[in-house]
């Protein structure tokens, strides 16, 4: 979610950010399709299966080869289980209220960075490009074997590319 948030700050203060890295986002609201997953899910949460929604989530967060990787998988599912059924449910409720926001990407005028995952299930690359040529001047760079969750996923690669944009 953060960037949502990021975006959010951009359209409210964009003088208070000297630059702006998006990764693992992009800037449509959910189309009615996911809207209805988004609201299943908090369904499901609410009648007692959060357990079993994160599971259902996983293969749409992270790379197809680390579902059974305990060091990013199993955080996954433990950062879940400490963030409980209700912080879930308000963070979808708020995805679900999220704008969209492609109007506003031309109007972004400090140094971006758009960074995802090749197999980014949510984002894919295609919504982060869309992102990296509306807003001027930015750069997109895709990191290869790695879905939605690239700090965790592939974090040497993340750590790079956001090393060599600050540089």
């Amino acid at each position: 979610m953060g960037g949502y948030v990021a975006q959010e700050i951009m359209r409210r203060a964009p003088e208070r950010v000297e630059r702006l890295a998006l990764l693992n986002t992009n800037a449509r609201a959910d189309s009615e399709a996911q809207s209805q997953t988004r609201r299943e899910l908090i369904r499901l949460s609410e009648i007692g299966k959060f357990k079993g929604v994160t599971p259902r989530l996983l293969p749409n967060l992270i790379h197809p080869s680390r579902l059974k990787d305990e060091a990013v998988a199993g955080v996954v599912l433990q950062m879940a289980e400490r963030i409980g059924q209700d912080a879930f449910k308000r963070q979808q409720m708020a995805i679900l209220a999220r704008v969209d926001g492609r109007g506003d990407l031309p109007a972004i005028r400090v140094p971006s960075l758009i960074v995802c995952g090749r197999e980014d299930a949510l984002s894919p690359v295609a919504l982060h490009a869309e992102m990296a040529e509306a807003i001027p001047n930015a750069k997109l760079v895709v990191i290869e074997e790695c879905g939605h969750l690239s700090p965790l996923e592939r974090p040497q690669a993340t750590s790079d590319a956001m090393r060599a944009w600050l540089t």
